[in-house]
């Protein structure tokens, strides 16, 4: 009887993940996400994360979507180098890049944000865990908790570790009000969280489209050889790889301010549009709609403000 309740108890508590880093760029890793959202089958494990090995250290650029993808980057992390994980930087306070977080403050890791984050940790963060809690048990569960950056920064950030330079550079509001995109010294590689997405749609919910589209010109100012996005596989031809996001976008906002313009309500204007060009790209089903009608609203807001 009591071995029977051992191995009930046991299998109630999740095994995490293992997690296997590509490397991208000598002393640069990735983990990259399944396409598409975040699910239970998926265990939480849809957005990109990284680390950057120096000699005296190691800074890790985002932190997965669940805690136990946290201590799974962790396990990886000690099988490529014994370094002391120092920093952890956080592109954005989306619930995908940040959850993992408490595993890394548990082993006294000191995490970065911009400042706009704030706003969302402290106003909205914890309608979304109560969702993930639900949608993402048992990788998301009651045990979860939301960790608050130790350094806020404002504007753009930049220090060194190891003789390699980290340069972080404020670049929202766009996707979210505290994006952040990092280049990591003179390798060539910018991981630019979820400012571009690649190979699935993007999930665009009450960002400032506009904004988020002139972001792009900078980004490519910047020459990365490669750009690690905050969804999908890395890219080696920024330019290229930028058209899905920056067409997806447009698109939105021509289709949206067009019924806007013409007052059509929502439902029908989305009913009536033309969504073939996307609609077989991962997370389309999931996202696309709450796109449009984000984008609905934001240019109902721009024609106010003409």
């Amino acid at each position: 009887m009591l071995a029977t309740v051992v191995r009930g108890a046991l299998a109630a508590v999740p095994i995490d993940p293992v997690l296997v880093p590509q490397k991208v760029a000598p002393d640069v890793y990735l983990f990259q996400g399944k396409a598409g959202v975040a699910t239970r089958e998926n265990q939480g494990f849809n957005s990109n994360a990284g680390f950057v090995v120096t000699r005296e250290g190691v800074v890790v650029i985002d932190a997965l979507g669940t805690p136990a993808l946290g201590r799974a980057m962790i396990a990886a992390i000690r099988k490529v180098t014994r370094q002391p994980i120092r920093r952890v930087l956080i592109t954005h306070y989306h619930a995908d890049h940040f959850y993992g977080l408490q595993a890394f403050k548990e082993i006294g890791a000191e995490v970065w944000a911009h400042q706009a984050g704030r706003q969302y940790l402290e106003n909205e963060a914890d309608v979304r865990l109560a969702q993930r809690r639900q949608d993402l048990s048992p990788w998301v569960d009651e045990r979860t908790r939301l960790v608050a950056a130790d350094k806020w920064f404002e504007g753009n950030q930049s220090f060194t570790l190891g003789s390699v330079r980290f340069d972080l550079t404020h670049l929202g509001p766009a996707h979210a009000p505290d994006d952040v995109i990092v280049t990591v010294g003179d390798s060539g590689v910018i991981f630019s969280g979820d400012i571009l997405f690649t190979g699935r749609i993007p999930f665009v919910g009450e960002a400032d489209s506009k904004r988020w589209l002139q972001t792009f010109s900078r980004l490519l100012e910047l020459k990365p050889s490669i750009m690690i996005s905050g969804h999908g596989a890395p890219s080696r031809k920024p330019a290229d790889d930028l058209m899905l996001t920056r067409d997806y976008l447009v698109y939105l906002r021509e289709v949206m301010g067009r019924a806007v313009a013409d007052f059509v309500p929502f439902d029908e204007a989305y009913s009536k549009t033309d969504w073939s060009r996307f609609a077989k790209i991962p997370a389309f089903e999931a996202a696309n709609r709450i796109n449009a009608y984000g984008t609905y609203l934001l240019m109902e807001k721009e024609s106010l403000s003409k």
